[in-house]
């Protein structure tokens, strides 16, 4: 039977919850989730890619669980562009690079490629959140770099990202693109140079202003992408329709998730209450480690 859309995500998020659960090695979990990506169907991957900018409320900030879920983005962005006819690998040195780098084996080009992917509930982002000059700079002796960002939380107006990308020839792309290439069975051919794609910014650089530079760019992006693949305009804005509505969903979804937390919260006793904000205050640990830091001194 196949797995519905949510059917699908749910089971890759209780994936991760699992080996968390299972206190596995991160590396080891990280490849265990490669590896299930890797097994997954076009369609199933198709499932996964509509969710995979929005991290569950469920997953807590700044936690083993979230990390794991930033590397299995990885590997779905590995996993697209091999679909897309490229040879794609998750690289496992995160410390100032790329997620992923991918050659082209009919032109003969190289990518990195930054995975991206934000809660519903995050109330503020800068130009520091998408990485755009880190990504150039990661870029290395490869041609191109891509930023894999949720469309819909790219600036809609003005921002310095574009002004950045512009600048610097990235490639602010989104998982929604991504989506629609293997909805429209894209795939790099000798007639189709995804090269192309990938060097828009610079393209777009020639025609734009300085004082236009900063300025929200994805509607001319959108009319180019369509362009390349032969599509229609209308097309893909039914496909970005059809993601907003995926996006309500999740986000009646998410909104019960902190419902039900409220619920239980209210239900607590008052110890319960202050053993819990005892550990979101992390006092144990900044008691530890301010005793590590003074005992290291007199050594």
């Amino acid at each position: 039977m196949q797995l519905k859309e949510s059917d699908m995500f749910n089971q890759f998020i209780s994936l991760i919850q699992q080996y968390i659960q299972a206190d596995n090695d991160f590396a080891l979990s990280s490849k265990l989730i490669e590896e299930f990506i890797n097994h997954l169907s076009k369609q199933e991957l198709m499932d996964i890619l509509v969710h995979i900018g929005i991290i569950p409320e469920s997953i807590e900030h700044d936690s083993t669980a979230e990390k794991l879920f930033s590397k299995a983005s990885d590997s779905v962005l590995s996993r697209t562009f091999r679909e897309l006819g490229l040879n794609a690998t998750v690289l496992t040195e995160r410390a100032d690079s790329a997620d992923v780098v991918a050659t082209s084996t009919i032109y003969g080009y190289s990518l990195v490629a930054d995975a991206k992917a934000f809660r519903l509930s995050r109330t503020a982002k800068n130009q520091k959140d998408f990485k755009v000059e880190a990504l150039s700079r990661w870029r290395g002796n490869n041609q191109f770099a891509i930023l894999a960002s949720p469309y819909f939380q790219y600036p809609a107006s003005t921002s310095q990202i574009y002004q950045q990308a512009l600048n610097q020839n990235v490639c602010l792309l989104s998982w929604e693109y991504l989506l629609f290439l293997l909805q429209s069975n894209i795939k790099e051919t000798h007639q189709l140079n995804l090269s192309h794609l990938w060097n828009f910014s610079a393209i777009h650089a020639n025609n734009c202003s300085v004082a236009d530079s900063k300025k929200c760019f994805l509607m001319d992006f959108n009319h180019y992408f369509c362009k390349l693949i032969g599509s229609s305009d209308s097309a893909f804005n039914e496909c970005l329709q059809s993601i907003i509505s995926s996006i309500e969903q999740r986000g009646e979804a998410e909104k019960l998730f902190w419902r039900n937390e409220e619920k239980i919260i209210r239900a607590y006793s008052k110890e319960q209450a202050i053993d819990e904000l005892l550990k979101v205050k992390k006092i144990d640990s900044k008691i530890k480690q301010i005793d590590k830091y003074v005992k290291g001194l007199s050594k």
